[in-house]
């Protein structure tokens, strides 16, 4: 079994049945719906059979060679053409969609334009007139914000590339819940990804957070120290430090290790209604 990514890191799962010698980055010409389509290995692994259950494998049918390669430059030049021409016919018929990008079947038998909008569109007499321009099957296909983001790539607040063109396979439902776990403020500027939907991370370290959260005391709990009680007024969940405070002037901070030989003192019922 074998996962190959295709521009726009659309990926499908294919079958090797001559057993050709692949590796992950190669390019490989596969099986289309009607037609052939060639794309670069992503994965590798009987594993990925659960990913396609219950649905059709097609082939993977050969090796490129150089003329392939050189079509699939050739396609490039022209989807960027037909992005052009596909914007302005938008604009004729007035219809309230964006679009995103454009992709040319290898073969060249089908061109799909994705697209996004707040709500349905009615684009059937724009699709008319594309098959009257190309002579090809048209396909105009409806994707989300987060689908649009990964499709085009950039830069997060961190520095990093987006992580739904790096390393994410599949999306998540992502919720505030998530934010309030980390103990994050619930702004949606910051919380937000260049899609302007809820950051991936806040998922996928969810987990991390939660077993930390585990590890280490609740703010507002408090010890017993030879120094006299001591309130948790702040939490590092990375180096697992613990800033308690003695007065509004002293404050200490300790490893979640040192914290151990000192008294947690329990938390009465009344305060925990309050909470």
């Amino acid at each position: 079994m074998i996962e190959v990514l295709f521009k726009g890191e659309r990926k499908d799962i294919y079958e090797n049945p001559q057993e050709f010698p692949f590796k992950v980055g190669d390019y490989v010409i596969v099986e289309a719906e009607k037609g052939e389509d060639l794309g670069i290995i992503n994965q590798i692994g009987s594993r990925l059979i659960r990913k396609k259950e219950g649905s059709e494998i097609r082939n993977i049918i050969r090796k490129p060679s150089r003329k392939d390669l050189e079509r699939l430059c050739s396609n490039r030049r022209k989807e960027l053409e037909a992005f052009k021409v596909c914007r302005k016919k938008i604009a004729e018929h007035e219809l309230d969609m964006k679009l995103v990008g454009v992709e040319y079947q290898f073969d060249g038998l089908k061109i799909t334009f994705y697209f996004t909008a707040e709500q349905r569109v009615d684009f059937r007499e724009l699709v008319k007139e594309l098959a009257g321009i190309y002579k090809v099957r048209i396909e105009l296909r409806q994707i989300g914000v987060r689908d649009e983001a990964k499709r085009i790539g950039g830069y997060g607040t961190c520095g990093r590339k987006l992580c739904c063109t790096t390393f994410l396979k599949e999306f998540e439902p992502i919720t505030t819940q998530c934010a309030k776990e980390q103990n994050l403020p619930l702004n949606p500027q910051k919380l937000s990804g260049l899609c302007g939907r809820l950051l991936c991370c806040l998922m996928y370290e969810r987990e991390f957070y939660k077993a930390q959260t585990d590890r280490l005391p609740r703010v507002g709990s408090r010890y017993k120290m030879p120094e006299g009680e001591a309130q948790v007024v702040e939490l590092d969940v990375f180096k697992e430090l613990v800033t308690v405070s003695f007065s509004e002037e002293k404050k200490e901070i300790f490893h979640i290790n040192d914290l151990k030989k000192y008294e947690l003192i329990p938390v009465k019922e009344e305060e925990e209604k309050e909470e």
